[in-house]
Order: C-alpha cells, then sequence, then structure tokens
C-alpha cells in the first residue's frame, strides 16, 4: 500500500533514486539526500558503538538546526525510538520526560548543557549525554565524535510496527503522556499528506514550527520527502525575517497555527516582497477562524488548506480538499485511508449535524500512551480513537469542529462552546487574540470569560465588546466579565494555552479550580 514501510527505508530510498538532489535547504547551506543518508548512517554507526540498541529512548532536546534532522534520521536508521523534548521546559519537566520515557541516551546542544547536567544525578539511568556545541566536555560525549562514525547503512532489521518515537502532549493538568507512534503511524500519513498537498519534486516546504513538534516532523519534512521534493529549515517564526525568506527561498508551501496567521495578516508592507512561489499554505494545530482566513487569503493571495489532527493520530486526519469544494470554517473531510464519525460517549454514530466527538481510525492512530493503559483505553475504543473535540458532520461528510470537550463551558445547564464566541469576536478590528473560558461560579456552576489582546495601537474595553456581542449572539453565551491582556501564554507552536489563563486567573483571585477539572476529565 505505501512505497516505503519504515522511515529508514524512506530514507535510504529516496537517496538511492535521487543522491544529488536538494532536500534540505539552511541559511546558506544545502543538504542533498546522499549527504544527509550518509551523515545519519554515520551517527546511526556511532550510537551504536556506543552500545544504544534497538528500541532504546533517545531523547532530544535540540532546536531548530540541522543536527536535530541528522540525530533524528540516525535513531530511525538503527530502530531507536525518538523521544523530543520542548526546548522551553523547564528542569522539572525534562526530567520527567526523560525518566518516563526510560531513555539512557540524551542528545542536546551547548545551550541546555548547564540544565543537563544539573538534574543528571536524579537520573541514574541516563548513561549518555551527546552534546552538540559543547561548552566543555566534561561528563559528555561531544557530537561531533558521534559523527566519525561508518558511512555504510546501519545492520539494524527495522520493521514497521517498530516504536518511532514518544511524543509527549501536553494535558491539562499534570505531566504529559507520552504518545507512542510507529513507522507506520508515520509512514502512512506521510503518504497521505502528500497525496493531498498533491506534492512533487518541484515543491518546496518551509519550516518555521519547532521539530519537537509531529506537524514540523511529518507535513514539513517526511511528506516532502516522501513525495521527493524539499524543505527549508528555519530556526523558528519571526515576524521580522518571514516576509524575507519567502522571497529568498521561494517554498511553496509552509505549515503555521492560526495565530500566525494572525500576525501575518497584520505585517505591513508585504507587497514589497516576491511571495509568488507560495502555491498553497497549511493551517493546523487549532481551528482557524473564519476572519483571520478571509483576510489572510485576501491579502497574500495563497490558498489556505485547513487541516486537522493530533498527536494521537501521528499528525493529520482531516482536511480541506486542496481541489473540489472546500467550506470555510469546517475542517474538511478524512484524509484518504482514514476514517472520521462523530459518535456520542458510548461509542455510537451520531446523526448528520448533532454534536457529539470527533473519533478518528486508521493506520495513523497510535498504539497508546506509554506506562499509562488507563489512559490508552479511555483514548482508543473499538479501534476508534476519541480525541476530545466536539464537532459535527454535516450532510456533505464535512466535519466542522465546536471546540474541546474539556473546555465546552456548562452554565446553568447550558452548553456554551468557546469557538462559538471567539469566532465572533476576531471579526472585532480591534481584536488580535481572544480566548473564551469557563471559570467555577457558585450560582451557575460555570460563567462565562472573555480574554482578549488588542491589536497593535488599539484600545478595547468590555462595554465596547459587550455591545458588539449582542448583536450577533445569545446573551447567555455573552462573557460576565472581559479582561483586556497584553499578550497570552502559548505553546512553543503559538497555540494559545487556556489552561493557564484558568490557572493564572483563578490564581489571582482565589478561585479553586479542584472540581472544574475533575468534572471534565
Amino acid at each position: 500500500m505505501y512505497k516505503y514501510k519504515t522511515i529508514k527505508e524512506l530514507i535510504s530510498g529516496q537517496a538511492k533514486s535521487k543522491p544529488d538532489k536538494v532536500f534540505m535547504y539552511y541559511k546558506d547551506m544545502t543538504k542533498t539526500l546522499r549527504e544527509l543518508d550518509d551523515t545519519s548512517n554515520r551517527i546511526g554507526n556511532g550510537l551504536l558503538s556506543l552500545g544504544i540498541q534497538k528500541g532504546d529512548r533517545v531523547t532530544m532536546l535540540i532546536p531548530n538546526r540541522p543536527e536535530f534532522i541528522y540525530a533524528w534520521f540516525a535513531l530511525m536508521k538503527i530502530g531507536a525510538v525518538m523521544v523530543p523534548v520542548n526546548t522551553q521546559f523547564k528542569p522539572d519537566e525534562i526530567k520527567y520526560i526523560i525518566s518516563n520515557s526510560e531513555a539512557r541516551t540524551l542528545i542536546t546542544t551547548g545551550l541546555f548543557q548547564d540544565t543537563v547536567i544539573k538534574i543528571r544525578g536524579e537520573l541514574p539511568q541516563l548513561q549518555h549525554i551527546i552534546v552538540i556545541d559543547p561548552k566543555d566536555k566534561a561528563g559528555i560525549i561531544p557530537f561531533e565524535d558521534v559523527v566519525s562514525g561508518n558511512p555504510s547503512e546501519p545492520a539494524v532489521a527495522v520493521g514497521e510496527y517498530d516504536y518511532a518515537s514518544f511524543i509527549y502532549t501536553s494535558g491539562t493538568t499534570g505531566y504529559p503522556k507520552g504518545v507512542i507512534d510507529t513507522n507506520r503511524n508515520y509512514i502512512a500519513n506521510a503518504h497521505q499528506i502528500a497525496e493531498a498537498a498533491d506534492f512533487t519534486e518541484k515543491d518546496r516546504a518551509m519550516l518555521i514550527l519547532p521539530l519537537f513538534h509531529c506537524n514540523a516532523q511529518v507535513v514539513t519534512v517526511l511528506a516532502p520527502l516522501y513525495a521527493g521534493a524539499s524543505f527549508v529549515l528555519m530556526e523558528g517564526f519571526s515576524p521580522k525575517e518571514f516576509l524575507p525568506a519567502i522571497d529568498k527561498y521561494k517554498p511553496s508551501t509552509f505549515s503555521a497555527v492560526p495565530t500566525v496567521y494572525a500576525i501575518l495578516n497584520s505585517l505591513p508592507d508585504a507587497e514589497k516582497y516576491d511571495l509568488s512561489s507560495l502555491r498553497f499554505v497549511i493551517c493546523g494545530a487549532a481551528p482557524m477562524p473564519v476572519e483571520v482566513f478571509n483576510t489572510f487569503e485576501k491579502k497574500y493571495k495563497a490558498f489556505i488548506l485547513e487541516g486537522y489532527g493530533l498527536s494521537e493520530a501521528a499528525c493529520a486526519s482531516i482536511i480541506n480538499p486542496l481541489k473540489g469544494k472546500r467550506k470555510i470554517g469546517s475542517i474538511g473531510k478524512p484524509l484518504h485511508g482514514q476514517e472520521a464519525e462523530i459518535l456520542d460517549e458510548n461509542n455510537r454514530e451520531l446523526p448528520q449535524v448533532q454534536i457529539g466527538e470527533i473519533c478518528i481510525k486508521g493506520d495513523v492512530v497510535m498504539t497508546g500512551y506509554y506506562k499509562n493503559p488507563e489512559a490508552t483505553a479511555s483514548a482508543i475504543k473499538d479501534g476508534w480513537l476519541h480525541t476530545g473535540d466536539l464537532g459535527y458532520m454535516d450532510e456533505e461528510g464535512y466535519i466542522f469542529i465546536i471546540g474541546r470537550k474539556k473546555e465546552m463551558i456548562i452554565r446553568g445547564g447550558e452548553n456554551i462552546y468557546p469557538k462559538e464566541i471567539e469566532e465572533v469576536l476576531y471579526k472585532h478590528q480591534g481584536v488580535q487574540d481572544a480566548a473564551v473560558v469557563g471559570i467555577p461560579d457558585p450560582k451557575w456552576g460555570e460563567e462565562v470569560f472573555g480574554f482578549v489582546v488588542p491589536k497593535q495601537g488599539m484600545q478595547l474595553s468590555e462595554q465596547e465588546l459587550v455591545g458588539f456581542l449582542k448583536e450577533k449572539i445569545a446573551d447567555y453565551k455573552i462573557p460576565k466579565k472581559f479582561i483586556v491582556s497584553a499578550s497570552f501564554p502559548k505553546t512553543a507552536t503559538g497555540k494559545i494555552q487556556k489552561n493557564k489563563i484558568i490557572e493564572q486567573y483563578a490564581q489571582e483571585h482565589g478561585i479553586d479550580l479542584s472540581k472544574k477539572f475533575a468534572a471534565k476529565k
């Protein structure tokens, strides 16, 4: 069914068929498929010489730089399991992932060397710390020493159902869970995305999301690799550098989250740059407000391919078609090779237009959460992955997302969906970011609160926002209170962290959140 069975086969197979094809662009450097294949072989053999074996977990605390790609591909060559770590994590969070994944090896950079050395004493199983550009060599292995291994492909048999990665997802409360994704999960999704995006060898994807995130790994690296295309590695998203980079590298696509598109909509002087290379752009990780969607397409003349997915299903599962009918405001239809249904709490399919939980089935569904059978059993039932997102399917099979199941606000018995209110707020000319949340209330159970970030140079008042909403939504949905903020806490990919907004407000006002989170688990 798939051209390749494993990521190892994908890398070596493409290197054999197109050895001189430039696959990676980084600053003023380029790397061909042959060079990447050779480098990953060397590192793979170097890791084997250290005693790292197939199935071993290897944590990677590396920002966006070529060494992440080299190390990742090397792990796939020897059948080891990549465990990427969010580079924004604090020492306790880093320690938890290394410990929970039972990793014996960590690959990082000099930037994090001091932090890692400090927590090493609390991680008795951690045998090797490999450092890129080390500050000093005390107690560590320089990455350059590992790269000096043999260039021949490691003689390790890797199967399609062998583990490829543990992706740790951030939860509403508590520590993150380790999603077990296999080679089959990755290959299936890379194939599906390449097909849906109509990738060809001429395409060039620009990577601005962090490589520890599945979106960057699957959408912007593996899918182009599967199609024989190439990618541009950026260190991250910078509004100042973004448009000049499009002009310089001439990518045909990039993948970003709604927050990035909102920022791009407010950038001045876009007409000064040659952006004509863009064939389409991809939006995922969070629902795209319709107003942001329309403004971007009008300003940049670029087709938005909006998708939906999660780490528990490799990356992408539902997408608005690149060709054919597209419904703005919808997340589209399931990718070819996947199924999606709206199910109730008893795992029964709901009628069209009735709100329930979005559930996914197919080769992309994870094996489970590492060392967490209870969470696995709750997430996967009869082969269906329960996403925790609420939505409905219309009569043509297009799916509309309403919001997170845990984010749904129940006010006096009424179900209120934050996304509906946020969509309206984004239409206000002064709103840059909006987050609607439920705050515990002794009378109503939960009360609706609105948090907004104004656009630069704009001022927002509660009276103005309430008046704006009164003309467009029912009174019971209008937030009881609005809080204007300078910024919101966000993940490294740019998603608004509503749980932190709630926690910060509750802490400032002495509100007990234990019952709220317990009720929505």
